[in-house]
């Protein structure tokens, strides 16, 4: 690996040593190419490990190419780091709330934050095995380690220490993900900054840390930092955080942030960083006061640049822009032989989005039909998310605006956890569910979670749309009590009971007045 790579996997500890040894491993000699392959990937993050091993079991000859970590952004710097720490946080979040449950905690009881990351890092190393060289290969998959390029329409040449090797394929998957984006800010890039990928390398908690965006990535960890006493400034250009959400969900987790001592500076404007001998200086104007604070760390999560660079392209007559590459509903980019999948080339950055892609991408490469009949398509995918702060913030289909914006007449009904007898006994009232329904049907349009457990919760209304079982399906299944799931029957109810017109009851007054005669 190089500097930059193995800056990605510090400190060189024995976890992060195991690690190492299954998703980039030294030894490794790429295998010498027999033949034409039915299918080669670039990059094995999500999407490119599960079109490699998906295509093998199915009979294929598959090569996969990587350059750096295999397992992507998810396992080593993203989705299984970021859970770890989160996970801990809630912990001492808990024990510092012991006394609310008739619980008490001894005086002086504290945490060790280098022990928090070092069990991050043994839980990933642990989780690496599925994503090894080793495994993949024992699975059918040729895997070569290095940098992968296109050149020419039907083949790829692969160096690195590994070994040259030139490939050739009769369909190509491109699955290089995205990178951390950082935004134009003076003084930032002198001053030095963490991202997602650096930033699970810390062992020792910084006491002043600045976070620059309020997604996803930054209000997971501002919230994190802040249970573990750093004072976290969060910073946003635009109202709030979570700006994509519904307000009032987005607010139920900023007031619990606020409660946690997150310092947001929303509405951000003209922010200047400047490198001190106290740390790291940061200016910047919210809601017409100016700030003016010293920082040890300054945290950058703004969004994602897709990884297009250095892959040969053009040469492989591949369009692509700054959002990425371009593909059809079918996954295929500009040369029909080349697909796409993952964070590359989607709007959707999961994990479990560049899953499911992956999936279309090895039925339309390998499974073909004529005139694009039976093709899988991206368009079909109901795309469910979760924002992993406490409460979660979890979504699936469309917001109550961009029904109305696509000319559907939409019921909305929101029922409170303050509501669920659960919810109430676990202390986690703060939160409710939310549906939209099509009107004159029992069609389910969307729903927004905000929960503890959201992120779990949600996947009632993703099975629900995607078999097309409506509000009825859900009103009629039984769930388990006391459970917090309950409030995903409870709010569809309200649809039900506000179509129990006055109508019917007066007919069914009438009835029941007969039978008694």
């Amino acid at each position: 690996m190089n500097e930059h790579e193995q800056s990605l996997v510090l400190p060189n500890d024995e976890y992060n040593q195991q690690l190492v040894a299954n998703v980039h491993p030294s030894e490794w000699v790429n295998p010498e190419p027999t033949g034409r392959y039915n299918i080669v990937v670039i990059g094995a993050g999500t999407a490119g490990l599960i079109t490699a091993v998906v295509a093998a079991s199915l009979g294929a000859k598959v090569a996969l190419i990587e350059k750096h970590l295999m397992g992507g952004d998810c396992l080593n710097v993203g989705c299984v780091p970021s859970k770890g720490v989160i996970r801990a946080a809630r912990a001492w979040a808990d024990l510092r709330k012991a006394a609310e449950f008739g619980l008490h905690i001894p005086a002086g009881v504290t945490y060790d934050f280098g022990a928090v990351m070092a069990r991050m890092r043994r839980l990933r190393a642990r989780i690496s095995h599925n994503d090894s060289a080793h495994r993949y290969a024992k699975l059918g998959v040729d895997v070569y380690i290095g940098s992968g390029h296109f050149v020419g329409d039907d083949c790829i040449h692969v160096e690195g220490p590994a070994g040259d090797r030139t490939l050739t394929f009769a369909k190509a998957a491109i699955c290089t993900g995205a990178r951390a984006s950082a935004p134009p800010t003076p003084g930032l890039q002198e001053a030095g900054y963490l991202t997602n990928e650096t930033v699970f390398s810390l062992t020792e908690l910084p006491q002043r840390i600045a976070v620059i965006g309020a997604g996803p990535i930054g209000c997971e960890l501002a919230q994190s930092f802040a249970r573990f006493g750093t004072q976290v400034y969060l910073v946003e250009a635009m109202h709030g955080i979570m700006p994509n959400e519904d307000r009032d969900a987005a607010e139920v987790v900023e007031q619990q942030m606020v409660r946690d001592g997150v310092k947001l500076l929303c509405c951000g404007k003209h922010m200047h960083v400047e490198k001190t001998n106290g740390g790291k200086r940061l200016t910047v104007g919210s809601h017409g006061q100016q700030y003016d604070v010293t920082v040890d760390e300054i945290l950058v999560g703004v969004g994602r640049t897709p990884n297009v660079e250095g892959i040969g392209l053009e040469a492989a007559g591949v369009d692509y822009d700054k959002n990425g590459i371009t593909v059809n509903a079918r996954l295929q980019t500009t040369n029909p032989k080349i697909f796409a999948a993952g964070d590359v080339c989607s709007r959707y950055k999961f994990t479990h989005a560049a899953d499911a892609m992956a999936q279309i991408v090895i039925q339309n490469a390998l499974f073909p039909h004529p005139f694009g009949l039976g093709y899988a398509s991206v368009e079909s995918l109901i795309m469910p998310w979760c924002t992993f702060t406490e409460p979660e913030v979890a979504h699936v289909g469309l917001y109550e605006k961009e029904a109305k914006e696509k000319g559907l007449e939409v019921e909305t009904y929101t029922y409170k956890l303050d509501e669920v007898d659960r919810a109430i006994l676990d202390g986690e009232e703060e939160g409710f569910a939310r549906v939209h329904i099509q009107k004159g049907t029992d069609k389910i349009l969307g729903a927004t979670i905000v929960a503890t457990h959201a992120g779990d919760m949600i996947s009632e209304f993703s099975v629900a749309m995607k078999a097309g079982a409506g509000a009825k399906t859900i009103a009629a299944t039984i769930h388990p009590y006391p459970t917090q799931a309950e409030v995903n029957k409870k709010v569809v109810n309200l649809w039900r009971k506000a179509h129990f017109t006055q109508r019917t009851k007066h007919l069914l007054i009438k009835l029941f007045t007969w039978t008694r005669r």
